[in-house]
């Protein structure tokens, strides 16, 4: 059938997701599955989010507040901003399609400058805004190589996309380097801050608070969202601030329903346990120092990650090993997926996870797999 799809849609990837528990098991006959491949919280929700979401669940015959008001509310007074200075989103990657959307055109030859490797979702959002995408590699520690990146920029580059700390590397840009890059740029360029594992990397001195950026009129756009630390990856829910007008131009290009009820109660209860906060950040903390004995111990390295995973590097096409662990019942995500094929990007679990990954990488080693 000639269907009239769009020519550059149909060069487009699917989103390639990590495989299904329930999949895995049916594969492969297991009873116990390990999944360390969406850098999802290991502890869960907030007992408080799941508490205000039953309530709300008896209220789903009503359209959920097409504006998140109340939660945007909520954000615009933790952050010090004006309503009009937050958006909403399902997740941080509808946010990201929606800035591609209402800020680049293929009728201008538009570009997008993005990092390598990076989020795969600004890729997917330049291709089906139908705009160039400049890639700029990591530099040798795998972190952003940001005089690079200034130099990549041109007359026809609309918005820079930036994860700090980025996905799959886990490293940052720092604050002193951050600020003269936006120095470097050009007036008429947007720079998007992905900040989705920002509660994990806040604490380093040396982290931007981008924050002041919005305050101080920066051309920047800060993206973070529910589904990291705060446990909420099932519900979709993705915020971001920067100027009013960028926030206004998001209003028109979005679904007006985009973010349901459930996710924006759910969101204001956990955005106040901080508890439960403090205790994912602690879980992390006893995790990657758990991570980082296990690799010292197999002879394997990855980047200093201010994240909840690691890029674990093993020096050759990690695709064998990924399926290795995968019939150990040990899900990760391969690397090649992520523009790194020499590495499993490894997200942090519990001890008894951690656990549970030693053994399976102790035995594929054994079984030269993995040397």
């Amino acid at each position: 059938m000639d269907l009239p799809l769009r020519p550059h849609v149909r060069r487009m990837q699917p989103y390639a997701p990590g495989k299904p528990i329930d999949e895995l098991a049916r594969e492969q006959g297991l009873l116990e599955i390990v999944k360390l491949a969406s850098n999802e919280n290991p502890l869960g929700p907030s007992p408080r989010a799941v508490d205000a979401i039953i309530g709300a669940a008896r209220d789903l015959h009503y359209y959920p507040d097409a504006s998140g008001f109340s939660v945007r509310s909520h954000l615009a007074e933790r952050l010090g901003l004006s309503l009009d200075q937050v958006a909403l989103g399902n997740g941080s990657d509808d946010l990201i399609a929606n800035l591609a959307h209402a800020v680049v055109g293929d009728e201008r030859d538009d570009e997008i400058v993005v990092g390598q490797p990076s989020f795969v979702r600004y890729a997917a959002a330049a291709q089906l805004a139908n705009c160039r995408l400049i890639e700029v590699p990591m530099d040798g520690e795998m972190r952003y190589d940001l005089g690079a990146m200034a130099g990549a920029v041109t007359d026809r580059t609309r918005l820079v996309v930036l994860a700090n700390p980025n996905n799959p590397t886990g490293t940052i840009a720092r604050c002193e380097e951050f600020s003269r890059f936006l120095d470097t740029l050009p007036t008429g360029v947007l720079v998007v801050i992905d900040e989705a594992y920002y509660e994990y990397a806040a604490p380093d001195p040396e982290y931007p608070r981008t924050l002041e950026f919005v305050t101080d009129g920066r051309p920047v756009f800060v993206l973070r969202t529910l589904s990291k630390a705060y446990g909420l990856a099932g519900l979709r829910l993705g915020y971001g601030f920067g100027p009013a007008a960028l926030v206004d131009a998001i209003d028109r290009v979005r679904q007006p329903f985009a973010v349901n009820a459930l996710a924006q109660a759910g969101a204001i209860a956990a955005l106040d346990d901080h508890e439960h906060l403090d205790r994912t950040l602690e879980a992390n903390r006893r995790g990657m120092a758990a991570m980082s004995e296990l690799l010292a111990e197999l002879g394997l390295k990855a980047p200093q990650s201010h994240a909840n995973f690691l890029l674990v590097d093993f020096g050759r096409p990690a695709r064998p090993i990924y399926e290795a662990l995968l019939a150990q019942g040990v899900i990760v995500r391969p690397g090649d997926a992520l523009g790194a094929p020499n590495h499993l990007r490894i997200s942090i679990g519990i001890e008894s996870q951690i656990e549970r990954l030693g053994r399976a990488l102790r035995s594929v080693v054994a079984q030269g797999v993995a040397v």
